[in-house]
């Protein structure tokens, strides 16, 4: 299984980034699939979460932080999700992770519940 996380980069506060993680070994649709994000000194705290595609559809959950400012979705055709970050904010800056798991219900923000992580991607947001 590999995940791999693309398009972090630099800045200024209020531009937009779009982070895409391309997913290959695992039946995708079948995951939740989220962002993390650790800033320096601090523990590893969720961003967002899109759930399994059931016949529903799927659906998405954010960090209060982010919320109105940012957009996960998924591409089963491409085996992708991604991050659309909008009115970024200097605190947005971190290292984003990208990561796939079979969740517990009520459990999308712990980072334990996943299994399987991207290598992490810089977002730097310059006042």
């Amino acid at each position: 299984v590999q995940l791999q996380a693309s398009g972090g980069g630099l800045v200024q506060a209020g531009g937009s980034l779009t982070l895409s993680c391309t997913t290959s070994g695992l039946t995708f649709w079948r995951y939740d699939a989220a962002w993390f994000r650790q800033a320096p000194g601090k523990d590893r705290e969720i961003v967002a979460r899109v759930s399994p595609i059931t016949w529903t559809d799927a659906t998405t959950h954010y960090a209060d932080s982010v919320k109105g400012r940012f957009s996960i979705s998924r591409d089963v055709s491409t085996n992708t999700v991604t991050l659309q970050m909008n009115n970024l904010k200097p605190e947005d800056t971190a290292v984003y992770y990208c990561a796939a798991g079979s969740v517990r219900s009520g459990s999308w923000t712990s980072p334990n519940e996943y299994e399987h992580w991207g290598q992490g991607t810089l977002v730097t947001v310059s006042s």
